[in-house]
C-alpha cells in the first residue's frame, strides 16, 4: 500500500528568528529549517491538509526561559515543541504547534558531536516537528520508531544518521 504523503504546501510555516545569531552562523538558516520541517511533514505521511505550525530560532536564554515555566526543568535545551493540535474554528487550518531552538546550545552540541551546525539544526527541526505530529521516546519501542523515522527523513536531506555519530564517538 502506497504511503500517504503531505502536499509540499499543505502545511504553512511561520518563521521567527528572534536570535539574530543564527543569520551571522548560517546565512541561510530560514531556508534550511523551513526544508527540515517540509521534509518531516512531507515523509511521515500524516496526511494533513489546511495546517499551520512556527518555527522559532531563538537563544539560550529564551529557551531557558520556556523550559522552566512549561517543563518545570532548569536551563535551556536544544529544543523545544510544544504541539497545538486544534482549530481555533472550523473555518482555520490544524495550529500544529511550536518548534523553539536555542541557538548556543545547538552550536555547541553540533562541535561536540562532529556535525556541522547546519546539520545539527536540522536533526533537531525534524525532530521537534515529529514531537508536534505526536511521536515521542519517552518509552525504548517509541524511541527507536522517532529515530528511524527521523534517519528516514534525514536522509532525503543528505543529512547522516546523526544517532550512527553518537554511537561512534561512544563506541
Amino acid at each position: 500500500m502506497a504511503e500517504k504523503r503531505v502536499p509540499a504546501r499543505a502545511v504553512a510555516i511561520d518563521l521567527a528568528v528572534p536570535c539574530a545569531r543564527w543569520r551571522r552562523a548560517l546565512p541561510r538558516v530560514g531556508d534550511l529549517a523551513v526544508a527540515a520541517a517540509r521534509a518531516a511533514l512531507t515523509e511521515t505521511g500524516a496526511g494533513l491538509q489546511r495546517a499551520e505550525l512556527s518555527l522559532v530560532l531563538a537563544d539560550d536564554g529564551t529557551v531557558a526561559a520556556l523550559n522552566e515555566r512549561w517543563r518545570h526543568r532548569p536551563g535551556p535545551t536544544n529544543v523545544l515543541a510544544f504541539p497545538g493540535g486544534r482549530r481555533p474554528d472550523a473555518a482555520a487550518p490544524l495550529l500544529l504547534g511550536d518548534v523553539i531552538l536555542a541557538f548556543e546550545t545547538v552550536v555547541r552540541e553540533a562541535k561536540e558531536q562532529g556535525k556541522t551546525p547546519a546539520d545539527h539544526l536540522r536533526h533537531l527541526v525534524v525532530h521537534g516537528v515529529l514531537h508536534l505530529l505526536g511521536h515521542d521516546h519517552d518509552e525504548a519501542k517509541a524511541a527507536r520508531r522517532m529515530e528511524a523515522l527521523e534517519k528516514r527523513v534525514l536522509a532525503t536531506l543528505g543529512i547522516a544518521d546523526p544517532y550512527r555519530l553518537r554511537e561512534d564517538a561512544h563506541g
